[in-house]
């Protein structure tokens, strides 16, 4: 009789329950999807949004015999006592002070990246951590959990000197994917105007408080344009640009061209002995189009992503290299079809069930905002 290998873990009966912060797409498209999924270890138990039809709906797509307890205040989820792990997955201007309200009722705390858009918030989340005991927060940078990157990692670790290496992240709309995702979600917009008007007033202090204070950049449309671009989309190559190749030294070549609607740049990081070029953007093409590659003398490795929003699109890892023979050998590993959201969840269980410690900390997310103030004075210098 012919019978399929599970990768599946066992499960281990412990069910870690989650209150989820923000009910808009990443929530109604990833979150809720692969929680379910994970039915065996993973239980909602409450959402929070200040939209009350966007909570309505997330609950109707938790799976389980009861519906998750919905409200409009973080300080209720957070204290909640059915609610272990706080999920933060709202808009990131409230990042820090949703984290450091969880933190205080001492609950894990999952965010979303970016971390925050000022030093001065991430070290707020890096402050509250510590004060909780340290190790409660996991960053979401669910591209380092992919299996593929786990595998290049390793594989770079055996090409000795790196000589060059291109990051790249091009990409369509993300509605273009997110339509053909199967989850069928909704954007509501029955936002109270005190609402709105804290998101707005806040996103204007992360803006003067990173670009003016933590950097003397002059606020234009421009930069600002640029700082939350790069902040949110280019946060994903360049938290992986360092896990594989450490931080860069600083920038010595920046190219913006921001534009609404089609903002695109590059850069040459300097590394003490090779430069890493990065091209990153945003067009209207409905296409995917990121890896990182990595340049030896003898091995070239390089790891290639597909969109995150629809499951079962496979990350490879592409390795061409001569052989001690001389013959050339060129190789795709597709380790597994499982999405690097999935695999993410996977970690945060065991960092929250079984004491893990994760790679994505606060203190390493931190790195990423102090990457792009090199780029940011780089492109106004």
């Amino acid at each position: 009789m012919f019978g399929m290998k599970s990768t599946e873990a066992t499960p281990r009966g412990r069910i870690v329950k989650v209150g989820i912060i923000g009910c808009g797409m990443i929530t109604q498209v990833v979150h809720v999807p692969s929680l379910n999924s994970l039915s065996h270890l993973f239980q909602v138990t409450y959402l929070c949004d200040a939209s009350e039809e966007a909570m309505r709906h997330s609950q109707l797509k938790v799976a389980g015999n009861s519906r998750p307890k919905s409200t409009r205040n973080v300080e209720e989820l957070c204290n909640a006592p059915e609610v272990e792990l706080v999920l933060i997955a709202n808009n990131h201007a409230f990042h820090a002070s949703d984290a450091v309200l969880a933190l205080q009722a001492k609950k894990y705390v999952f965010i979303e990246k970016p971390i925050a858009l000022t030093l001065q918030d991430t070290d707020r989340i890096i402050a509250a951590d510590k004060a909780a005991g340290g190790s409660r927060v996991f960053i979401g940078y669910m591209r380092r959990y992919a299996a593929a990157f786990v595998d290049a990692v390793k594989e770079v670790g055996t090409i000795g000197q790196i000589r060059y290496a291109r990051v790249r992240d091009i990409i369509g709309p993300n509605s273009v994917f997110v339509e053909q995702s199967g989850t069928y979600p909704r954007i509501f917009n029955d936002y109270r105007e005190a609402d709105s008007e804290t998101l707005r007033t806040k996103t204007l202090d992360d803006i003067e408080q990173a670009l003016q204070t933590e950097l003397g950049i002059t606020v234009t449309k421009e930069t600002n344009i640029m700082w939350e671009m790069l902040s949110i989309l280019g946060s994903h190559d360049l938290s992986a640009m360092r896990e594989i190749m450490g931080m860069p030294k600083g920038v010595v070549g920046f190219s913006p061209c921001v534009t609404i609607g089609s903002p695109f740049w590059s850069a040459i990081f300097q590394y003490p002995n090779f430069a890493v070029a990065y091209e990153s953007g945003v067009d209207q093409v409905a296409r995917f189009d990121a890896s990182i590659e990595i340049f030896g003398d003898a091995k070239t490795v390089k790891m290639c992503i597909d969109s995150p929003f629809i499951k079962g699109l496979p990350t490879t890892m592409v390795v061409k290299e001569t052989l001690p023979d001389g013959s050339y050998r060129e190789s795709t590993t597709r380790r597994t079809y499982e999405d690097p959201f999935m695999l993410q969840l996977k970690e945060v269980y065991q960092w929250v069930a079984e004491g893990k410690m994760p790679k994505t900390t606060p203190s390493d997310a931190r790195q990423d905002l102090e990457i792009l103030g090199m780029l940011m004075k780089a492109a106004t210098a």
